[in-house]
């Protein structure tokens, strides 16, 4: 997926030169669990500021921030009328803090003036399995702002009001079979499960139906981008 990422990465380079200079570009990256989302984010985000870093008569960057700094706490989690259902099903979108989300959002698309100051974004820290807040610095030179998540552009409330504040909303499609064959290894790899068995009742019972959602309800992609594994290189 790398030749896509470096692509859009263009892409968003040309599109920002078209950018009011008051404005950020806001590009919203969703797409089931294992689709490849979060490292294509990474590949966009970094193909980009290489662009921008080679363009002389610019200071502006791309930033990645990660859906999962909205992650309810495991605290906030213990507060909900079934704490053990919401623990078991925690990476489902009731266990986010939509709200939250989209008042990062609406922060995001205040005009950039020379008295903007700078906002904060949420990160996730997976040792201690909570958010870390206002963790990521966000300066006004960071008008390209790219957003990776399962529920980046949901179509229902309050979802849907951060995900129409996105410039651009891109899906990345993959075989649900593909993905859930990813979900298994990664799972026994990462730890996540003890054995391959746990691995596979994970995928089916979390995973998979969290994005079968995602598919059902989610605003239409500006692009659709197909999840392709890069050959190994030599």
């Amino acid at each position: 997926m790398d030749h896509e990422a470096l692509k859009l990465a263009h892409f968003l380079v040309e599109r920002l030169e078209k950018t009011p200079p008051s404005s950020r570009l806001l590009v919203g990256i969703a797409g089931i669990p294992a689709s490849g989302k979060s490292t294509f984010a990474v590949l966009v985000t970094a193909h980009t500021n290489h662009i921008l870093s080679s363009t002389r008569n610019t200071n502006d960057r791309a930033l990645l921030i990660g859906l999962d700094g909205w992650h309810l706490s495991r605290a906030q989690l213990d507060a909900l009328p079934d704490p053990k259902l919401a623990h078991d099903r925690r990476g489902v979108h009731w266990t986010f803090d939509g709200p939250g989300y989209v008042e990062f959002l609406c922060s995001l698309r205040q005009p950039l003036t020379p008295d903007t100051s700078i906002i904060t974004a949420h990160s996730f820290d997976h040792a201690l399995k909570d958010p870390t807040y206002d963790d990521v610095a966000i300066y006004p030179h960071h008008r390209v702002i790219v957003i990776e998540g399962l529920y980046t552009f949901l179509s229902i409330p309050p979802w849907n009001q951060a995900g129409l504040l996105l410039d651009e909303r891109w899906y990345i499609e993959v075989d649900i079979d593909v993905a859930k064959e990813r979900l298994v290894q990664r799972h026994v790899m990462t730890g996540v499960a003890r054995d391959h068995d746990e691995a596979v009742w994970r995928s089916e019972e979390n995973d998979i139906p969290n994005g079968r959602f995602v598919i059902a309800n989610m605003l239409e992609p500006t692009r659709v981008v197909q999840s392709i594994d890069d050959p190994p290189r030599s």
